[in-house]
């Protein structure tokens, strides 16, 4: 507005008025991309939280498990990827990822830490 104003009274003159009205419309569309990328990022952690907790809902119901049955197994993993067998170190070793419901990988590190626990 007060741009507008000084263009108007003739306190800047219309080079200046364009320079700056042009920079103000700059910073406006960089802030409008700004707000739609933080829109978009919100919206996926808030999905992820809600996956989260489908997971958790669904891995409660077999807490105290003693044996994998199929059905568990169905229900809370998506998919398992077993690696090219290594015996570079002398011994035979094999990579296992698994790839649960809603949450994808979880490092074998974090599982193990919750089992010493």
């Amino acid at each position: 507005m007060r741009l507008y104003e000084d263009r108007v009274n003739g306190t800047i003159t219309d080079e200046r008025f364009a320079s700056m009205s042009k920079s103000y419309e700059d910073e406006q569309a960089q802030l409008k991309r700004e707000v739609e990328t933080l829109t978009n990022e919100i919206a996926q952690q808030e999905q992820h939280a809600n996956d989260v907790e489908q997971f958790i809902a669904q891995a409660h119901r077999y807490v105290g498990l003693e044996e994998l049955t199929s059905y568990a197994l169905h229900e809370l993993v998506k998919a398992i990827y077993i690696d090219a067998p290594d015996e570079s170190s002398g011994k035979r070793r094999q990579n296992i990822h698994i790839s649960y419901d809603f949450v994808g990988f979880i490092p074998i590190q974090e599982l193990m830490q919750e089992e010493m626990a």
